[in-house]
C-alpha cells in the first residue's frame, strides 16, 4: 500500500525556487495560480507565454531578436524555438562564478578529493579554448571524447562549447567498435580521451581501445590524452588568456547523445542549445530545487545522459561533485561517504544503486546531515526502495525522475511543493504536456497507458545526425500514434496526479489481454531474500498463446518451495495474471551500459532471432551473459 513518506513544510515550499517562480509568473502574467496543479495547466495551455516567462525568471538574455517562441510547422519534429535568438551555454555558467565555492569537487575510488576553483576552471577551459582555436576548430565542429567522468571532461567540454562546437561522449567501458559506430557517424575534429581508468580497485589499461579508434574514426583527426605532457603543457601554460565565448542561434547543436545501440546501430540524437538550458535550468532549479551554492552530484559516467544533466549543475550555480569508479568499492557506503564528507546537498544515482543499498541494508543513518534530496532514475525506484531511503535518511524527500536521453532531461519528475507518495513520481514537470493513451489513442487516468507527449518540447532532438527527411526521427516517436511523440513507456497516472512507470512499453507483459509491466514483477521478485537479480519476458505464439518466463539470478539452487515463496509474493501483491508460466535460474541477467536490463533482446532471442541481431554486444555491460540465452533456446525452447 503506498503512502506519504514526505510531507514540505509550509517554510519549505515558500523556500522553494518553484515557488519563487509561480510568484514571478502570478506577476508576468496577472494571473493567479493557487497551486502547483494551476500553474503546470498554465504551462500547456500558454505554451509560448510559460517558456518565455521562465527565461525571464532565469535572467537568460539573448542576443538577437526571435518573432516566434515556436514555429508554426505542423509537425512537431520540424518545431524550431526561439528562432533568430543567440546565446552561450558555457557563458551561462560562468556567470556564476563564486569565489567562496570550488566549482568542482572529484573523488576517484582510493585518490585523495580534489577540488577545482572557479578561477582554476575558466583559466583552464580558456588554455584549451585557445589550443582549439589554433587548431582551427571553430563554432559547428564537432569534438569527441573517451573519458572517464572526472573534471578534465568538464574542462575540454566547456572548452569545447565556448568557441560553438559540437559536443559527443562515451565512457571507457564501451567496446572500440561501439564507439566507433557512435562518433563515426559525427565526423569529429578533435579527439579526447584517457589512457587508463580505474574502477573496482583496479587500473584498466585503453590505450590500445583509443588507438582503434582513432583510426575506426577517420582521417584528419586530433587526439590529445588527459595523462600525457601535452595536455599539461596547454592546461598550465604561462601566457594567461581571455575566455571568449562565441554565441549560437537558440536551434543550434549543443551536443549528440545516442539511442542504446541494443537493437542496431546507435542513432544520433542531437540536441539544441537553447532547448538544454530552459530544460536543465526548469528541471534542477524548479523541480529538483538546486540552488545556488549548494553541492550536486549524480552518479554517472560520460556515455550516460545523465553526465550532461548533473552538468548544469553549473547552470544553476551549483558545485557539481563527481565520483568516479565503483559505487560498491570497497563497499556500497563508500558513494554515501563521499556525499557525507563532501556535505552534498543533492544525491543521485541509477534506481538500481539504490536497490543494491535495499538489498544489503546498509547503514546510512546519519548521512543526512546536509542532503536536500535524494534523485532516482534509469529505472523505476520499486516502493520499497523509497521507503527504504525514507527511514534511513529522514526527512529528505526521494525525487524519482524519468525522460530519457531521447530529451536529455526528465518530464516527469520532482516537486518541492508536493508531497512524495513511496512508488510514485510526483508531477508532470512544467511545459511537459503527459498523458498516458490506451491503443485507441483515448487519454486515460487511474489505468495503465502509453506515456506520449501532445505539445512540443524545446528539449526534443533539433534532428538525427545524417537523417533523410527526419525518417528515423519520425519513426522513432511518431509511428504509433501521428503527429503525438509516443515515449515507449507504460504508465499511471493515478489519482494524487502523480505518475507510476512500469516499465517499457516495448517489453510489456500480456497475459490474457491484460498488459502488464515488468517492473511491477521486479518489485515482487527482488524484495525475496535469495534472489539478486531478475528479468521476465513474454514470448507471443503463433497460436495466440504466450510463454512467460522468469529468469532469476541467485546464490542458491531453486526448489519447488522457493518457487512456491516467488509465486505467492506475485499473487499476492498483484494479480495471478502476474505468476510465470516457468521459473528458471539464469547465471547472469544482461545489461546495457547505462544498466537497463534487456528484456527485448532476451525476448528475441528466445523468439528465434539471431543473437547478433538480437543486441549490440558492444553496448552491454556483460555481453558473454546472452550466451547462456541463445543456449536455452537451441536445447530447450525450440
Amino acid at each position: 500500500m503506498s503512502k506519504t513518506i514526505w510531507t514540505p513544510s509550509e517554510k519549505h515550499i515558500q523556500d522553494s525556487n518553484l515557488y519563487h517562480f509561480l510568484k514571478f509568473a502570478e506577476k508576468a502574467t496577472g494571473k493567479t495560480f493557487s497551486d502547483y496543479n494551476v500553474l503546470y495547466n498554465w504551462s500547456i495551455d500558454c505554451l509560448e507565454d510559460f517558456w518565455v516567462v521562465l527565461a525571464d525568471f532565469f535572467e537568460i538574455k539573448f542576443s538577437g531578436k526571435y518573432e516566434k517562441v515556436v514555429s508554426d510547422d505542423s509537425e512537431m519534429d520540424q518545431k524550431k524555438w526561439f528562432s533568430g535568438a543567440h546565446l552561450s551555454y558555457s557563458k551561462l555558467i560562468f556567470r556564476n562564478t563564486n569565489a567562496n565555492q570550488p566549482a568542482i569537487i572529484y573523488k576517484c575510488e582510493n585518490q585523495e578529493v580534489k577540488r577545482i576553483s572557479w578561477e582554476e576552471l575558466e583559466t583552464s577551459v580558456a588554455n584549451l579554448a585557445y589550443w582549439l582555436k589554433s587548431l582551427g576548430f571553430q563554432k559547428g565542429d564537432t569534438a569527441v571524447a573517451y573519458t572517464s567522468n572526472n573534471p578534465e571532461t568538464i574542462i575540454a567540454f566547456l572548452a569545447v562549447n565556448s568557441l560553438g562546437g559540437i559536443w559527443s561522449s562515451c565512457s571507457p567501458d564501451f567496446g572500440s567498435e561501439s564507439v566507433i559506430e557512435r562518433f563515426g557517424q559525427i565526423k569529429p575534429k578533435v579527439f579526447f580521451a584517457n589512457s587508463s581508468y580505474q574502477y573496482n580497485g583496479k587500473s584498466f589499461d585503453i590505450l590500445p581501445k583509443v588507438e582503434e579508434i582513432q583510426n575506426g574514426i577517420g582521417s584528419g583527426l586530433n587526439t590529445i590524452l588527459f595523462e600525457s605532457e601535452q595536455w599539461s603543457n596547454i592546461i598550465s601554460q604561462e601566457t594567461k588568456h581571455l575566455l571568449e565565448f562565441t554565441e549560437v542561434e537558440f536551434n543550434d547543436p549543443i551536443w549528440v547523445l545516442y539511442s542504446s545501440g541494443t537493437t542496431g546501430k546507435p542513432k544520433a540524437i542531437v540536441h539544441r542549445t537553447g532547448g538544454m538550458v530552459l530544460e536543465h535550468l526548469k528541471a534542477l532549479a524548479l523541480h529538483q530545487n538546486v540552488k545556488n551554492d549548494d553541492r550536486y552530484c549524480w552518479y554517472s559516467t560520460t556515455g550516460w545522459m545523465m553526465w550532461n544533466y548533473a552538468l548544469s549543475s553549473l547552470l544553476a550555480g551549483a558545485t557539481l561533485c563527481l565520483f568516479d569508479g565503483s559505487v560498491a568499492y570497497p563497499d556500497l557506503n563508500v558513494l554515501w561517504d563521499f556525499v557525507d564528507d563532501q556535505k552534498v546537498n543533492h544525491l543521485g544515482a541509477g534506481a538500481a544503486f539504490f536497490q543494491s543499498c535495499l538489498k544489503s541494508d546498509i547503514n546510512i543513518s546519519g548521512k543526512s546531515k546536509f542532503l536536500k534530496t535524494i534523485g532516482s532514475t534509469g529505472s523505476p525506484l520499486s516502493e520499497e526502495a523509497f521507503n527504504w531511503l525514507s527511514d534511513k535518511i529522514t526527512g529528505v524527500p526521494v525525487i524519482s525522475l524519468s525522460g530519457g536521453t531521447d530529451v536529455c532531461s526528465a518530464f516527469i519528475g520532482g516537486n518541492p511543493m508536493l508531497p512524495v507518495i513511496s512508488g510514485e513520481i510526483q508531477c508532470r514537470m512544467l511545459g511537459a504536456a503527459i498523458e498516458a493513451w490506451d491503443e485507441n489513442g483515448k487519454s486515460v487516468n487511474g489505468d495503465l497507458g502509453e506515456l506520449v507527449i501532445t505539445k512540443p518540447l524545446p528539449s526534443m532532438p533539433v534532428f538525427f545526425w545524417n537523417d533523410n527527411n527526419n525518417e528515423k526521427y519520425k519513426s522513432s516517436y511518431f509511428e504509433k500514434y501521428p503527429g503525438v511523440w509516443c515515449h515507449g513507456d507504460w504508465i499511471k497516472i493515478t489519482e494524487n496526479s502523480g505518475i507510476i512507470v512500469f516499465g517499457r512499453s516495448d517489453a510489456t507483459l500480456n497475459r490474457e489481454g491484460v498488459r502488464i509491466g515488468t517492473a511491477e514483477i521486479y518489485s515482487a521478485v527482488e524484495t525475496i531474500e535469495f534472489i539478486k537479480d531478475s528479468l521476465i519476458v513474454c514470448i507471443e505464439k503463433g497460436n495466440g498463446d504466450f510463454y512467460m518466463p522468469l529468469f532469476i539470478k541467485t546464490v542458491k539452487e531453486i526448489s519447488e518451495e522457493d518457487k512456491k515463496v516467488i509465486n505467492n509474493n506475485l499473487r499476492k501483491l498483484y494479480s495471478p495474471r502476474h505468476v510465470p508460466d516457468e521459473i528458471i535460474k539464469t547465471p547472469d541477467i544482461p545489461y546495457t551500459i547505462s544498466g537497463k536490463k534487456m528484456e527485448m533482446a532476451v525476448k528475441k532471442i528466445l523468439m528465434g532471432i539471431s543473437p547478433d541481431k538480437a543486441a549490440t554486444r558492444d553496448a552491454m555491460k556483460n555481453p558473454e551473459s546472452l550466451d547462456w540465452y541463445v543456449d536455452l533456446y537451441i536445447n530447450y525452447v525450440k
